[in-house]
């Protein structure tokens, strides 16, 4: 509970105001010159800024929001590092029949790269992506006689390389087995080097299609709050943070 100007004048004892009036009727009316009436004076105005600053306080709170992100962008960016992902030995699927529950199977790729389904047999899956396993599935299930004409390849595990140069603590090569963003892949880095990173502009290096894609990324907006939209990345990306220009 916050007490006005006037109201912390009043607290002080009657005795108090009866001087503090006393004095201000001996000085004609304006009390000028005597300690007591000062000191009410000084200590009602800073009651009053003391106040002010305390609603404006609150007032700025309650305009603050905290950044959200946007919907479906975590799972918008599950789907595409899946579909970015090329199995390879180790990896752990998750096939599913919804037709023939009796057939689903969490393995992981075999040193051969193959995988070992009940009716279907052996099937190669390193050097596939997760969609083109399901394509593979299906037509060697027809050829087996499965009824069902659906199929679902999951990956539950995948370490993929992704690297991280430039201004960090630890530059080299992290092993995610996760979908991760830029900010992400940097603190898997040991950070930015704050005193030489230029974080407004970290450059994402990415080969599609044989050719090299260069993407901007603005983190220290994100690391603000400004940019609520992360930027993920995608197997043997390569993450460079530049140095900040500087006059020799």
């Amino acid at each position: 509970m916050f007490l006005s100007g006037e109201s912390l004048a009043d607290s002080f004892s009657p005795d108090t105001q009866v001087k503090a009036l006393t004095a201000r009727d001996s000085t004609g009316g304006t009390g000028r010159g005597n300690p007591t009436v000062d000191k009410v004076a000084r200590l009602s105005f800073l009651a009053r800024v003391l106040l002010g600053l305390t609603v404006l306080l609150a007032m700025a709170g309650c305009q603050t929001a905290e950044p959200r992100f946007p919907d479906g962008v975590m799972k918008q960016a599950v789907a595409d590092h899946s579909d970015a992902i090329i199995l390879r030995e180790g990896d752990v699927v998750k096939i599913t029949f919804p037709g023939a529950p009796e057939l689903n199977s969490t393995q992981s790729i075999r040193r051969d790269g193959n995988i070992v389904l009940v009716q279907i047999g052996e099937i190669k899956a390193v050097g596939l992506t997760p969609a083109e396993l399901q394509k593979e599935l299906l037509k060697r299930g027809a050829s087996a006689g499965l009824l069902s004409k659906e199929v679902t390849v999951t990956v539950e595990s995948s370490s993929f390389p992704v690297y991280v140069t430039g201004a960090v603590v630890r530059p080299g090569k992290i092993t995610p087995d996760h979908p991760i963003n830029v900010l992400e892949a940097i603190m898997e880095a040991g950070g930015p080097d704050y005193t030489k990173a230029n974080l407004k502009a970290v450059t994402v290096l990415r080969q599609e299609q044989g050719e090299i894609k260069s993407f901007i990324v603005d983190v220290k907006s994100i690391l603000d709050g400004v940019k609520t939209e992360p930027f993920y990345l995608k197997p043997y990306d390569t993450v460079y943070v530049k140095e900040k220009f500087a006059w020799f």
